[in-house]
């Protein structure tokens, strides 16, 4: 776990790409992968790092063009954990 830990923190990190961006996605293989726990987890960083409910649904739409269905199963309950969160 320590090991995943550190690859997750250094991955996330800002270089070519800034810590928003590579949480959205993050959420989104979340997404894809249909893990509630992964969609949890990266919604509140997402959050955290300063994206919207916008972001998070534009996110969700490009979740639905390339996984149908499931994806969009999965990216309603992302815009749930969103709303949960910024309550």
């Amino acid at each position: 776990m320590a090991g995943f830990g550190t690859l997750h923190h250094a991955a996330l990190e800002p270089g070519a790409l800034d810590t928003r961006h590579k949480e959205l996605i993050a959420l989104a293989i979340g997404i894809s992968r249909q893990c509630i726990g992964c969609i949890a987890s990266h919604v509140q960083s997402c959050i955290e790092a300063g994206a919207s409910r916008a972001e998070i649904a534009e996110t969700v739409n490009v979740c639905v063009l390339m996984g149908g269905g499931p994806a969009l199963v999965y990216g309603i309950k992302a815009l749930e954990a969103y709303d949960a969160l910024t309550a």
